[in-house]
């Protein structure tokens, strides 16, 4: 097995031993490759001989700010789904050894479908798919907000007040790191929204499953549109229901509007659902009050920000493997956007 290749991050021979000791019917010799798309997290694809396949995810390659990439973690959330109408895929196992593979990592089940990160991939779908993927994304994070914590063995996962306070001090601390790993990452912005937002924090509703990062390219789309598997746990927690719909807001495109990032354009096209059209949806399927949603929409371009500069400074420190400076440049400016944004959004918050 020592002659195969494997791109960085997986130890083949090692990697390979695992999984085929836990794996019935796996047989060897077993190709990874890695998944474009993700910029925190590794995720690669698995198959063995017979075309049996898998999905491996990993902490990125170098140092990274710490919790922020927890993989016992994204495996316990993604296990206590499983018997839940959240759509998440199988688990396979997770391990802890970094011996195996220089960090912990975990196995799913490979889940066939469609994640929307690009124009042509939107464009391929019919105008009713698109449609259909817009309603049940909004359906899917009512159920995952709907979930009984307690019952599903997540009780403990994190604190149950106070959600929106410690996610500002959290992330403004996550920014912090950043600048300490890169001096060009200094934007008053951020700070001026932090202090804004902190003055303002709406009273929580209940407390839910918060997945932290919930948007149409982190689902996997099913034949019709529908939502098969909810993907990219790793920052989930429970909280405030609103910040995920905030954050929807912030990824979501309408047409003749501006995508703060890439991936975001393709809901512009017809057939997906206006933002305020899912924002009214979640109100009516979740029950909950949506009217201080100007607050979470603002909160959600600033942890933006804050997410996107630890990307910028992984990028710039050649954590995420081989990078050219047009990348790396580009998440530069893509931080300085949203910065801006997140002023311009938290003007709206009285």
């Amino acid at each position: 097995m020592s002659e195969l290749r494997a791109p960085k991050g997986i130890d083949h021979d090692n990697v390979t031993a695992w999984l085929t000791e836990r794996v019935p019917g796996c047989t060897p010799p077993l190709d990874f490759s890695l998944i474009a798309g993700g910029h925190s997290n590794l995720t690669y694809a698995v198959s063995d001989a017979n075309g049996a396949r898998w999905v491996l995810r990993r902490p990125p390659l170098g140092n990274v700010l710490a919790t922020a990439h927890d993989m016992v973690r994204e495996h316990t959330i993604i296990s206590a789904l499983q018997d839940t109408d959240v759509p998440v895929p199988p688990v396979v196992g997770l391990c802890t050894d970094g011996s195996v593979n220089g960090a912990p990592f975990y196995v799913m089940g490979y889940v066939d479908g469609t994640v929307v990160r690009d124009m042509p991939t939107a464009s391929s779908l019919s105008v009713e798919q698109r449609r259909r993927a817009s309603e049940s994304l909004i359906e899917v994070l009512a159920a995952v907000h709907k979930t009984d914590v307690a019952a599903v063995g997540l009780d403990e996962l994190g604190r149950h007040d106070g959600y929106i306070e410690r996610q500002l001090k959290r992330w403004y601390g996550q920014y912090q790191g950043s600048q300490a790993q890169n001096a060009s990452i200094d934007f008053k912005q951020v700070d001026e929204v932090f202090d804004h937002l902190s003055a303002r924090i709406p009273a929580q509703q209940g407390t839910a499953i918060v997945h932290g990062d919930y948007r149409l390219d982190n689902c996997m789309l099913g034949a019709d549109g529908s939502i098969a598997a909810v993907l990219d746990w790793e920052i989930c927690t429970l909280g405030d229901p609103l910040a995920d719909v905030g954050l929807l807001w912030v990824y979501w495109t309408d047409p003749g509007s501006n995508a703060v990032l890439p991936q975001s354009s393709p809901t512009s096209l017809e057939g997906f659902r206006l933002r305020d059209e899912m924002v009214a949806m979640y109100g009516e399927i979740s029950g909950r009050d949506v009217s201080s949603i100007d607050f979470y929409i603002a909160f959600g371009y600033w942890k933006l920000t804050c997410i996107i500069a630890g990307v910028y400074a992984r990028y710039a420190a050649g954590s995420m493997g081989d990078t050219s400076d047009q990348e790396v440049q580009g998440f530069a400016h893509m931080v300085s956007l949203l910065a801006e944004l997140a002023a311009d959004a938290a003007e709206k918050v009285a």
